[in-house]
């Protein structure tokens, strides 16, 4: 049976650049007429995206297999765990919801989990040439070794050599190294082939000491020395805003405000507004003055009720309702539309305890948790300008007025023309009688240019203009740029001489 070669990137620590060197090689490989695929045994992220079969992956192995060229596929990341609280997290197994578990019941489990990410690994190399795998945080958690099933425990399965990534610009990346290494056993040791050093700033030619010390020191190689570059890859984890601050003046440049909830996913609808040449975007943790902000967005959520209870413990909640009573914009996307509702209804405690939350009443809406989760590829259109998006979420929500009815509200700001690839005519979304608050299911909202030059002109921002190419084009003019940088500055004939 044909078996593909694999590489595996794994890490110091998490937030190191695994991913984007999972993304560069996964590129690498294409652009040399390899069939390739990414591939992560288990993702613990509340960023996930929708495959053409419409089951549920993570967004980073999605951002990878668009690198392959291919489409994703949910063997690529057999295990996602997306967090629901402090320690537990619901278990999406093979794109479907496996259960929620704490973090003591999901490592009992652990083992017919790491059959399962074998059996996608598998049929992965019978269908591919190469599989570029990536693993998660640290691969020297020695008090997680054990259970481990996605890093070296999981790289030794696949055959694959090891690159370590180290984050310089984090600090004591010497300790990151050789602290790693010293954690492992010599059977690990020997599955490191090298390493390659991430967001260096300066003159790289200043840094060749250090090189050769690391390279004496370990007896292995370092593949390269990545300078600091800020390019749009999307992020896989919320590590990525975590210093969630206001960093611009939203009196002197037109600005939009994400709130940045403690539950918040899928953070990376908001990429694009980076590239908006003279928009300002800032994911906010804490309550602050919104008079001067063009509009506020409300991000998808892992725990909306938890999320709208901590709106209003934080003071978040009189701060929007005051800011659209005098004139402002809010944009709730997925579990951000549902709290701009009047109530989230959790009859079968989907997130918790049954029950109840009061919404910012916003929208005249209700929502009802239920399963099965929604997980669609959909086109639409906003008032005839088309779009394509993805949805994922437990329940429906339907106007105040129809709920007892069952029906769903006839008043969308969207209207639906394709899910997973099969035609329909559905409304998405509401927007209030001022037009100013409107919601939304849709996922990658502002990957099509049309849509996203129409809200900006809704925010009175008509001169700003999209970047040249959105969503998937855009994205794939990213990895292109990404190969060169990546090549320029990395051995990656060593790398492929290391897969033997």
């Amino acid at each position: 049976m044909k078996q593909a070669k694999c590489i595996a990137a794994l890490g110091t620590g998490s937030d190191v650049g695994k991913s984007v060197v999972a993304t560069a090689l996964c590129r690498i490989f294409s652009d040399r007429g390899y069939k390739v695929a990414p591939y992560k045994a288990q993702n613990m992220s509340n960023n996930s995206g929708v495959t053409p079969e419409g089951l549920e992956m993570g967004r980073a192995q999605i951002v990878q297999a668009e690198a392959a060229r291919i489409a994703p596929h949910v063997d690529m990341n057999p295990v996602l765990l997306k967090p629901v609280s402090q320690v537990g997290s619901q278990v999406v197994l093979l794109g479907t919801v496996h259960k929620d578990l704490s973090a003591a019941e999901y490592h009992r489990e652990k083992a017919n989990f790491w059959d399962t990410a074998c059996g996608a690994l598998d049929r992965l190399r019978a269908a591919n040439d190469v599989v570029v795998l990536e693993g998660a945080g640290s691969c020297a958690e020695v008090n997680l070794m054990a259970r481990d099933i996605v890093n070296l425990k999981m790289a030794a399965y696949a055959k694959a050599p090891v690159i370590l990534t180290a984050d310089i610009d984090r600090g004591g990346v010497f300790a990151q190294i050789v602290g790693t290494l010293a954690c492992l056993n010599k059977a690990e040791q020997e599955q490191i082939a090298g390493f390659i050093i991430n967001r260096f700033r300066g003159d790289i030619a200043l840094f060749k000491e250090g090189v050769d010390w690391i390279e004496k020191k370990t007896g292995k190689p370092v593949f390269g020395v990545l300078p600091w570059v800020n390019h749009h890859i999307p992020n896989e984890d919320s590590v990525a805003i975590e210093h969630a601050v206001a960093k611009t003046d939203p009196a002197q440049t037109p600005t939009v405000l994400v709130v940045r909830t403690p539950h918040i996913a899928n953070f990376t609808d908001f990429d694009v507004l980076f590239q908006v040449e003279g928009l300002g975007v800032d994911f906010v943790e804490h309550p602050r003055d919104l008079s001067a902000y063009k509009a506020v967005i409300l991000p998808g959520s892992k725990s909306t009720r938890s999320d709208l209870n901590w709106l209003t413990k934080t003071g978040w909640t009189n701060k929007i309702q005051a800011y659209v009573k005098n004139g402002g914009h809010v944009l709730g996307i997925c579990g951000g539309y549902q709290m701009l509702g009047i109530r989230v209804h959790d009859p079968n405690g989907l997130e918790g305890t049954p029950g109840d939350t009061e919404g910012l009443g916003l929208l005249h809406l209700v929502t009802v948790l239920k399963a099965p989760k929604t997980t669609t590829i959909s086109r639409f259109e906003w008032e005839g300008v088309p779009g394509l998006g993805y949805e994922i979420h437990m329940g429906s929500t339907a106007s105040a007025d129809r709920i007892a009815s069952g029906k769903a509200a006839d008043n969308g700001l969207l209207t639906v023309k394709e899910r997973n690839q099969q035609v329909c005519t559905d409304f998405d979304g509401a927007v209030a009688n001022s037009g100013r608050v409107m919601g939304t299911y849709m996922h990658s909202f502002f990957d099509s240019a049309p849509i996203l030059k129409k809200w900006l002109s809704l925010l009175g921002l008509a001169d700003l203009e999209p970047p040249d190419s959105c969503g998937l084009q855009g994205r794939d003019r990213q990895y292109d740029m990404l190969v060169r940088h990546f090549e320029k500055h990395v051995d990656v004939a060593a790398i492929i001489n290391a897969m033997g």
